[in-house]
């Protein structure tokens, strides 16, 4: 009787199913650790970004550049891949205005998982163009005094200077535009904006 016991027993076990991990909850055996928010998040670009071409939207993807650490314990090792989006890209206008290029993090991909994750932004914004534009008309038109003056005396040199300061004018807008270009390998810092939970 006993061993009848027993055996129905052991069926009774072995007929309940396995019990699987909920989808999206870590397994009781895994173990968990949170990165703070404010963690630093140092990563290089695997790809240019540019306010010519690139516009808010646009996807990226980068590494990260230095090891994500936990006192003396690498939590993510440098290299792990992260991917972010353009959250601003403003072109520069010919006469003025200023490029601006705004990006932010999105995920942290670390052996065989995506986390999602929340950045802070950074935003680079390109140089002004008025002593670039007054540096263009000026010498465009000394230039053309020269000219004038040695075609034709006092009236040519009048003459020469209206002419130069045209083809300064023309010189500015051509070369005039000044916009923000990120080349691939450029290191950028972002920081969490929002706790981070890695699992191993």
């Amino acid at each position: 009787m006993k061993c009848n016991v027993l055996a129905l027993f052991a069926c009774s076990l072995l007929a309940q199913p396995a019990q699987s991990p909920v989808p999206g909850k870590p397994s009781p055996f895994t173990q968990t650790l949170t990165l703070p928010a404010g963690t630093s998040l140092r990563v290089r670009l695997l790809e240019t970004l540019d306010t010519r071409r690139n516009r808010a939207g646009d996807r990226f993807t980068a590494t990260l550049a230095e090891p994500l650490v936990d006192g003396n314990r690498v939590v993510v090792p440098k290299g792990a891949t992260v991917t972010g989006h353009i959250t601003e890209s403003k072109p520069s206008g010919r006469w003025k205005g200023r490029a601006e290029l705004a990006l932010r993090l999105d995920a942290l991909s670390f052996k065989g998982r995506t986390y999602p994750l929340h950045s802070t932004y950074v935003s680079r914004v390109s140089a002004g163009h008025k002593k670039h534009h007054l540096a263009w008309i000026g010498g465009g038109s000394g230039g053309g005094a020269l000219i004038g003056a040695a075609a034709g005396g006092g009236a040519g040199a009048l003459i020469g200077a209206g002419v130069g300061a045209a083809a300064g004018t023309v010189g500015s807008v051509i070369t005039g535009k000044r916009q923000v270009r990120l080349p691939i390998e450029t290191p950028v810092r972002f920081r969490l904006r929002s706790s981070l939970t890695l699992s191993s």
